[in-house]
């Protein structure tokens, strides 16, 4: 006859229940360092390829600070040196929180990816909304990446029938490092 271990009964019992504790503790990451308040900025060109950039001038830069400690609620700005964005708050999705696109995860070497909504301070020319999608990415190197998403392209068969402009598309991608002062625009 065998004798059991009482511990490895219980062990096993407990097991689901230590290993997602675990996987929360891992998923759990300091990101306080990546807080720009109160003098510093981040800042960055629009990456220059055109199959990554849509509706953004060659050269425009963005300006982002950051509140790490606000991410839920208010998280920081931006502002873009065509004018387009200028201190425009970061809006965060509430339901974004509790649903999987929290862990949103692509590409290497982002600890976060957040998604806010931005709306433009000067009017895009197709008199539809002026929110613009921000993605924004903590990256591990202590840059940060913001990508503007706007618009999409209409089908063919939505063109023919609509007699409305054409929507405003902007796709863009800045990488961002951390620079000393307030945002100059």
């Amino acid at each position: 006859m065998s004798r059991r271990c009482p511990f490895s009964r219980l062990a096993v019992r407990r097991a689901p229940f230590l290993a997602a504790v675990l996987a929360m503790l891992g998923g759990c990451r300091d990101l306080s360092g990546f807080s720009t308040v109160p003098n510093d900025r981040y800042e960055g060109v629009v990456v220059d390829a055109d199959f990554v950039r849509v509706g953004v001038d060659v050269g425009t830069s963005l300006c982002l600070t950051l509140d790490a400690d606000r991410l839920q609620d208010a998280p920081g700005a931006i502002s873009t040196s065509d004018g387009r964005f200028h201190a425009v708050p970061l809006r965060p999705i509430p339901q974004i929180w509790h649903d999987p696109l929290s862990t949103l995860s692509f590409g290497e070497g982002r600890l976060k990816n957040l998604m806010y909504m931005a709306t433009a301070t000067m009017r895009f020319a197709d008199n539809q909304s002026d929110d613009t999608l921000a993605v924004v990415s903590l990256m591990q190197s202590g840059g940060v990446e913001v990508r503007l998403i706007r618009g999409a392209p209409s089908t063919a068969s939505a063109d023919a029938s609509s007699m409305a402009a054409p929507p405003v598309i902007v796709f863009a991608v800045f990488p961002l490092s951390r620079r000393t002062g307030p945002c100059s625009y």
